[in-house]
């Protein structure tokens, strides 16, 4: 072979060597990054994370959590209890969904249930011994109307809704 055969092998050896490279770089880039096909495949889950989470918001709202967990013949520590489990158990139940929605989305749904229990076992304590557990449901209920924290699961709900549109754009 000739010094120009050889020079003509060596280059088309670069090429191939340098086309190669590139492949394996672009490939390492890609696995590195989600296909775009992969990056919509958790979106359901966010969104449906998002409607749990509103759900839990509407069932451990003082108004909704008096109305289904009221049990006549229950003195107000034994209602106090029962609504205090009530969102805990609820809240429990829906933990997992922290895993898919933003930080600030999961932070208000917890000062909503701490906010709640503290409001219940405030008006629970300021309740006398004797008082029944509709008793302690109806100040609940009258502190919701007249005080604005009572509405608290109002504002967790629409930023939970803003949050679930900008994931649907």
């Amino acid at each position: 072979m000739d010094q120009n055969m050889i020079n003509m092998l060596l280059a088309l050896l670069a090429l191939l060597v340098s086309f190669y490279c590139f492949y394996l770089i672009n490939d390492l880039r890609k696995k590195g990054k989600p296909a775009e096909g992969d990056a919509f495949s958790t979106r359901p889950l966010q969104l449906q994370a998002y409607e749990r989470l509103v759900m839990l918001t509407e069932r451990i709202s003082i108004p909704n959590l008096v109305s289904r967990a009221n049990q006549p013949g229950l003195d107000s520590r034994q209602m106090q209890r029962l609504l205090n489990d009530s969102i805990k158990q609820e809240y429990e139940y829906n933990t997992t969904q922290q895993i898919y929605v933003s930080p600030v989305a999961w932070k208000a749904v917890t000062n909503l249930k701490d906010q709640n229990m503290y409001i219940i076992n405030q008006i629970g304590s300021a309740m006398p011994g004797e008082a029944s557990g509709t008793d302690l449901n109806r100040r609940l209920l009258e502190f919701t109307m007249s005080d604005r924290k009572g509405t608290l699961h109002e504002v967790v709900m629409e930023a939970l809704n803003f949050e679930a549109k900008k994931i649907m754009k």
